[in-house]
């Protein structure tokens, strides 16, 4: 197999593995507090630490609208077996934090709207790692992915593709 195509199968796995799509405004729960007759926007300095049932523990606040959401640090894990630690933001993934999946791959960098977004390490299930710029859950900009071998090419990231990539010589 060509390094081409095995890289190409390395991005299509990032791609299609992340958990998280852009779900609306779905998973959002309304929490009725004692004395909650006040207005508080998403931005209110009023933040609770709770366990939610679904898996969350750490901080939250309430939204224009009312509903609790996660805002600040915390962790969730999911039924499923993925777990998040980080930081939320109106109840998104938004942030520094490290995402671990059941396959064993494993995300740590920036996250924006439950995307990869930023800089980050993606370590794979069988240990090889592309450390690097994000955008939008692709591998985009400059990187380098490390192989099994400790192999390291540098370069390019273009989502699909890493035309032109240049291996590090140690």
């Amino acid at each position: 197999m060509m390094m081409k195509d095995k890289f190409k199968k390395k991005i299509e796995a990032v791609n299609k593995e992340h958990p998280i799509r852009n779900r609306g405004n779905r998973g959002k729960r309304r929490v009725e507090l004692p004395g909650q007759n006040r207005k508080l926007s998403a931005y209110s300095r009023v933040v609770w630490s709770v366990w939610f049932p679904q898996g969350y523990e750490g901080e939250c606040g309430l939204s224009a609208s009312g509903a609790m959401v996660r805002c600040g640090a915390g962790k969730h894990t999911s039924a499923n077996g993925i777990i998040y630690m980080g930081e939320w933001h109106e109840d998104r993934m938004c942030g520094r934090g490290t995402l671990k999946l059941p396959s064993g791959a494993q995300y740590e960098g920036e996250f924006k709207d439950n995307m990869y977004h930023g800089t980050g390490t993606y370590t794979f299930p069988d240990g090889s790692a592309y450390n690097g710029q994000f955008r939008e859950n692709r591998l985009e900009g400059e990187g380098a992915f490390t192989n099994t071998q400790g192999r390291v090419w540098m370069g390019d990231f273009n989502g699909e593709a890493a035309l032109g990539l240049k291996m590090q010589h140690i």
